[in-house]
Protein backbone atom coordinates (compact mmCIF):
# COMPACT_ATOMS: atom_id res chain seq x y z
CA UNK A 1 0.00 0.00 0.00
CA UNK A 2 1.57 3.75 -1.02
CA UNK A 3 2.99 5.35 2.13
CA UNK A 4 -0.12 8.29 2.46
CA UNK A 5 -1.99 5.13 4.01
CA UNK A 6 0.69 3.47 6.41
CA UNK A 7 -0.05 2.76 9.82
CA UNK A 8 1.87 5.29 12.11
CA UNK A 9 1.03 6.69 15.60
CA UNK A 10 1.10 10.32 14.03
CA UNK A 11 -1.89 12.09 12.38
CA UNK A 12 -1.62 12.75 8.51
CA UNK A 13 -1.75 16.11 7.59
CA UNK A 14 -3.35 16.00 4.19
CA UNK A 15 -7.10 14.43 3.66
CA UNK A 16 -6.35 10.92 1.38
CA UNK A 17 -9.19 9.11 -0.23
CA UNK A 18 -9.11 5.80 -0.95
CA UNK A 19 -11.34 4.76 -3.31
CA UNK A 20 -12.81 1.09 -4.39
CA UNK A 21 -15.21 -0.54 -6.23
CA UNK A 22 -17.40 -3.23 -5.22
CA UNK A 23 -16.41 -6.89 -5.45
CA UNK A 24 -17.60 -8.55 -8.62
CA UNK A 25 -21.51 -9.01 -8.26
CA UNK A 26 -23.32 -11.64 -10.63
CA UNK A 27 -24.86 -9.72 -12.93
CA UNK A 28 -21.11 -8.68 -13.66
CA UNK A 29 -20.20 -11.86 -14.03
CA UNK A 30 -23.10 -12.71 -16.52
CA UNK A 31 -22.13 -9.42 -17.89
CA UNK A 32 -25.85 -7.31 -17.44
CA UNK A 33 -26.06 -3.76 -16.81
CA UNK A 34 -26.45 -3.15 -12.91
CA UNK A 35 -27.02 0.48 -12.74
CA UNK A 36 -29.27 1.30 -9.40
CA UNK A 37 -30.48 -2.31 -9.95
CA UNK A 38 -28.64 -4.90 -7.58
CA UNK A 39 -27.67 -8.14 -7.56
CA UNK A 40 -25.86 -10.20 -5.09
CA UNK A 41 -21.34 -10.50 -4.92
CA UNK A 42 -20.80 -13.88 -6.65
CA UNK A 43 -18.14 -16.45 -4.80
CA UNK A 44 -15.17 -14.45 -6.42
CA UNK A 45 -16.91 -11.26 -5.12
CA UNK A 46 -16.67 -11.99 -2.17
CA UNK A 47 -13.41 -13.19 -2.19
CA UNK A 48 -12.12 -10.01 -3.51
CA UNK A 49 -14.02 -8.19 -0.40
CA UNK A 50 -12.26 -10.72 1.66
CA UNK A 51 -8.95 -10.03 0.37
CA UNK A 52 -9.19 -5.91 0.74
CA UNK A 53 -10.07 -6.62 4.59
CA UNK A 54 -6.89 -8.64 5.13
CA UNK A 55 -5.18 -5.80 3.22
CA UNK A 56 -6.67 -3.04 4.26
CA UNK A 57 -6.84 -3.91 8.18
CA UNK A 58 -2.93 -3.36 7.86
CA UNK A 59 -3.51 0.46 7.06
CA UNK A 60 -4.72 3.26 8.57
CA UNK A 61 -8.35 3.97 7.53
CA UNK A 62 -10.27 6.37 9.94
CA UNK A 63 -13.63 6.19 7.85
CA UNK A 64 -15.38 4.12 5.53
CA UNK A 65 -18.26 6.60 3.52
CA UNK A 66 -19.75 3.94 0.84
CA UNK A 67 -22.96 3.66 -1.61
CA UNK A 68 -26.21 2.08 0.23
CA UNK A 69 -26.86 -0.54 -2.93
CA UNK A 70 -26.90 -3.41 -1.83
CA UNK A 71 -23.68 -4.91 -3.70
CA UNK A 72 -21.53 -2.46 -1.82
CA UNK A 73 -23.56 -3.09 1.85
CA UNK A 74 -22.00 -6.84 1.09
CA UNK A 75 -18.82 -5.91 0.46
CA UNK A 76 -18.05 -3.50 3.46
CA UNK A 77 -19.30 -6.35 5.72
CA UNK A 78 -17.06 -8.08 4.92
CA UNK A 79 -14.13 -5.81 4.77
CA UNK A 80 -15.53 -4.96 8.54
CA UNK A 81 -15.39 -8.68 9.66
CA UNK A 82 -11.69 -7.55 9.16
CA UNK A 83 -11.49 -3.95 9.95
CA UNK A 84 -13.73 -3.74 12.99
CA UNK A 85 -13.08 -0.41 14.38
CA UNK A 86 -13.91 1.30 11.21
CA UNK A 87 -17.01 3.16 11.14
CA UNK A 88 -19.47 3.76 8.52
CA UNK A 89 -21.00 6.22 6.56
CA UNK A 90 -23.68 5.37 4.24
CA UNK A 91 -24.53 8.09 0.85
CA UNK A 92 -26.91 7.78 -1.34
CA UNK A 93 -25.44 9.60 -4.02
CA UNK A 94 -22.45 7.61 -4.28
CA UNK A 95 -24.90 5.12 -5.98
CA UNK A 96 -24.00 4.13 -9.39
CA UNK A 97 -25.09 5.63 -12.42
CA UNK A 98 -28.73 5.09 -13.69
CA UNK A 99 -29.14 3.23 -16.69
CA UNK A 100 -32.75 3.45 -17.23
CA UNK A 101 -34.31 0.89 -19.67
CA UNK A 102 -30.69 -0.67 -20.11
CA UNK A 103 -30.49 -1.72 -16.72
CA UNK A 104 -30.57 -5.63 -16.76
CA UNK A 105 -29.51 -6.16 -20.03
CA UNK A 106 -26.44 -7.21 -21.98
CA UNK A 107 -24.09 -4.98 -24.08
CA UNK A 108 -24.52 -7.83 -26.93
CA UNK A 109 -28.26 -7.24 -25.90
CA UNK A 110 -27.70 -3.23 -27.18
CA UNK A 111 -25.78 -4.25 -29.89
CA UNK A 112 -28.45 -6.85 -31.50
CA UNK A 113 -31.68 -4.53 -29.79
CA UNK A 114 -30.24 -0.78 -30.81
CA UNK A 115 -26.96 -0.82 -32.24
CA UNK A 116 -27.26 2.94 -33.55
CA UNK A 117 -28.52 4.51 -29.75
CA UNK A 118 -25.66 2.50 -28.41
CA UNK A 119 -22.98 3.88 -30.84
CA UNK A 120 -24.44 7.46 -30.48
CA UNK A 121 -24.05 7.24 -26.54
CA UNK A 122 -20.52 5.96 -26.48
CA UNK A 123 -19.25 9.41 -28.62
CA UNK A 124 -21.58 11.18 -26.23
CA UNK A 125 -18.55 11.08 -23.81
CA UNK A 126 -19.52 13.24 -20.67
CA UNK A 127 -23.14 13.18 -22.04
CA UNK A 128 -23.78 9.44 -22.25
CA UNK A 129 -26.97 9.18 -21.42
CA UNK A 130 -28.65 5.35 -20.92
CA UNK A 131 -32.51 5.60 -22.34
CA UNK A 132 -34.43 7.22 -19.11
CA UNK A 133 -31.25 6.81 -17.06
CA UNK A 134 -28.74 9.35 -16.13
CA UNK A 135 -26.03 11.30 -17.42
CA UNK A 136 -22.00 11.09 -16.65
CA UNK A 137 -22.52 14.63 -15.79
CA UNK A 138 -25.10 13.99 -13.45
CA UNK A 139 -23.38 11.46 -11.43
CA UNK A 140 -20.35 13.57 -11.26
CA UNK A 141 -21.93 16.36 -9.94
CA UNK A 142 -23.51 14.27 -6.90
CA UNK A 143 -20.08 12.52 -6.37
CA UNK A 144 -19.19 16.07 -5.80
CA UNK A 145 -20.99 17.30 -3.82
CA UNK A 146 -19.99 14.26 -1.42
CA UNK A 147 -16.49 15.01 -1.91
CA UNK A 148 -17.08 18.49 -1.19
CA UNK A 149 -19.06 17.08 2.22
CA UNK A 150 -16.01 15.30 2.71
CA UNK A 151 -13.44 17.75 2.70
CA UNK A 152 -15.11 20.22 4.99
CA UNK A 153 -16.50 17.13 7.70
CA UNK A 154 -13.23 15.04 7.99
CA UNK A 155 -10.28 17.38 7.50
CA UNK A 156 -6.97 15.61 7.73
CA UNK A 157 -8.45 11.99 7.98
CA UNK A 158 -8.23 8.90 5.62
CA UNK A 159 -11.19 7.46 3.94
CA UNK A 160 -12.25 4.07 2.02
CA UNK A 161 -14.89 5.86 -0.04
CA UNK A 162 -16.25 2.12 -1.48
CA UNK A 163 -19.11 2.80 -4.95
CA UNK A 164 -18.99 2.02 -8.33
CA UNK A 165 -17.26 1.75 -11.52
CA UNK A 166 -19.49 5.04 -12.90
CA UNK A 167 -18.49 6.88 -9.56
CA UNK A 168 -15.40 6.29 -9.76
CA UNK A 169 -14.33 6.69 -13.29
CA UNK A 170 -16.41 10.05 -13.50
CA UNK A 171 -14.60 11.29 -10.42
CA UNK A 172 -11.01 10.53 -11.29
CA UNK A 173 -11.53 11.58 -15.63
CA UNK A 174 -12.73 14.92 -14.28
CA UNK A 175 -9.61 15.24 -11.96
CA UNK A 176 -7.54 13.93 -15.18
CA UNK A 177 -9.10 16.05 -17.25
CA UNK A 178 -10.41 13.53 -19.83
CA UNK A 179 -13.30 13.42 -22.00
CA UNK A 180 -14.76 10.12 -21.63
CA UNK A 181 -14.35 9.27 -24.93
CA UNK A 182 -13.36 5.84 -26.17
CA UNK A 183 -10.14 6.37 -28.14
CA UNK A 184 -8.35 7.81 -24.66
CA UNK A 185 -5.98 6.01 -23.27
CA UNK A 186 -7.07 3.66 -20.76
CA UNK A 187 -6.26 5.20 -16.95
CA UNK A 188 -7.54 2.80 -14.61
CA UNK A 189 -7.36 -0.81 -14.21
CA UNK A 190 -9.74 -3.55 -13.40
CA UNK A 191 -10.75 -3.71 -9.19
CA UNK A 192 -7.92 -1.77 -8.17
CA UNK A 193 -7.62 1.02 -5.46
CA UNK A 194 -6.98 4.84 -6.83
CA UNK A 195 -5.93 7.55 -4.23
CA UNK A 196 -7.23 11.33 -4.32
CA UNK A 197 -5.43 13.52 -1.66
CA UNK A 198 -6.09 16.87 -0.54
CA UNK A 199 -4.00 20.26 -0.45
CA UNK A 200 -5.83 23.59 0.09
CA UNK A 201 -9.20 22.33 0.08
CA UNK A 202 -8.91 20.67 -3.58
CA UNK A 203 -8.92 17.23 -4.43
CA UNK A 204 -6.27 15.93 -6.94
CA UNK A 205 -5.05 12.94 -8.27
CA UNK A 206 -2.95 10.74 -5.91
CA UNK A 207 -1.48 7.06 -7.14
CA UNK A 208 -3.46 5.07 -8.99
CA UNK A 209 -4.37 1.45 -9.57
CA UNK A 210 -2.64 0.24 -6.31
CA UNK A 211 -2.84 -3.58 -6.38
CA UNK A 212 -1.19 -6.01 -4.02
CA UNK A 213 0.63 -8.81 -5.91
CA UNK A 214 -0.96 -11.73 -3.49
CA UNK A 215 -4.42 -10.72 -4.85
CA UNK A 216 -3.32 -11.24 -8.55
CA UNK A 217 -6.19 -14.04 -8.96
CA UNK A 218 -9.00 -12.11 -8.23
CA UNK A 219 -8.70 -10.01 -10.97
Amino acid sequence: MHRLLNNNNHKTEQMVLALLRHGESIWNEEGRIQGQKDSPLSGKGRKQAHNWGKFLRNHTIDLIIASDLGRVRETVAIIQQLCHSIPVEWQRDLREQSWGKWEGKTFQDLKGEQADELARQIRAGWDFRPPEGESRKEVLQRALAVMQNILQTYPKKRILIISHEGVIKSLIYHLAGRAFLPEEKKLLQKRQLHLLVEKNNTLSLGPLNIFPSFMDEQK
